[in-house]
């Protein structure tokens, strides 16, 4: 529940103007709370008297805004999204934890509809040998026909599999990434968003990804699988293989015009 500091509040309304519930009002020069909300932090975030907090949250872990030290250079900006590419070749080298942590804190910070903070993230990195071995035994138990029996949509999980199985160096569904992330939410868009953000804070780590769509979709209807990794009753909404890249870059790819329509 939001508390106001009155001794600090200077009413000057400003979180009772960005309060999206409609739950703060000004009454006699000072800010007051009422009722239930989403506990969003808006209203933490403008106070320029530092007066908001939110008991429910670690109020330590809010940061003061310092433009010029933080604010994005644009150009930066742009040519990192134009220059990062999916990743398809790791190296055998495992990813630092510190940069991990850092990864699902750019996770965490995403917004999420009605600020329901309900994505999950599941990193797999000390026993993706065990990730692999319940993957592809479900495949087997989908694919277990010959190929003319096999529906067409679980095809390409059988031609990764005769591929693994004919040459077991061909990792062609993990890419031989240290690590696999996994994102559940109610909401396709949080995971998404998060994904996104995730993966350019990778990318300032010199680390690479690959949204996996083949591995997200197999994972989500195995039940074992979901068992083992504790999300029984949530949805995969988004799978990424992560890790150092062992293949470089040298410049951006070529794109279509964009699609843009000015009213």
């Amino acid at each position: 529940m939001v508390q106001i500091n009155e001794a600090l509040c200077t009413g000057c309304g400003m979180c009772a103007k960005d309060c999206i519930a409609f739950r703060i009002k000004v009454e006699n020069s000072k800010a007051v709370y009422s009722g239930e909300c989403l506990n969003c932090g808006r209203c933490v975030a403008i106070c320029p008297a530092n007066a908001v907090s939110i008991p429910e949250y670690d109020m330590d872990d809010v940061e003061t805004y310092d433009r010029e030290t933080f604010a994005l250079n644009p150009e930066t900006v742009l040519h990192t999204i134009k220059f990062r590419r999916s990743i398809r070749d790791y190296k055998a080298k495992p990813v630092e934890q510190e940069k991990l942590n850092a990864i699902a804190e750019a996770g965490r910070y995403t917004a999420t509809a009605k600020n329901n903070q309900g994505s999950c993230f599941i990193f797999v990195k000390d026993d993706v040998p065990r990730l692999k071995e319940l993957v592809w035994s479900h495949i087997d138990k989908l694919t277990d026909k010959s190929f003319k029996d096999i529906p067409k949509e679980l095809l390409p999980f059988a031609s990764f599999n005769k591929r693994r199985k004919e040459n077991p160096a061909d990792d062609y569904l993990f890419r031989n990434a240290p690590v696999v992330l996994f994102i559940t939410s109610d909401w396709p868009l949080d995971a998404g968003l998060a994904a996104q953000n995730m993966e350019l804070m990778a990318v300032s780590l010199d680390l690479g990804m690959l949204y996996n769509g083949y591995l997200c979709r197999i994972a989500d209807e195995n039940a074992e699988l979901k068992k083992w990794l504790g999300i029984e009753e949530k949805h995969i909404k988004a799978c990424m293989l992560l890790g150092y890249p062992n293949v470089s870059y040298r410049r951006t790819a070529p794109r279509d015009k964009a699609n843009i329509l000015w009213k």
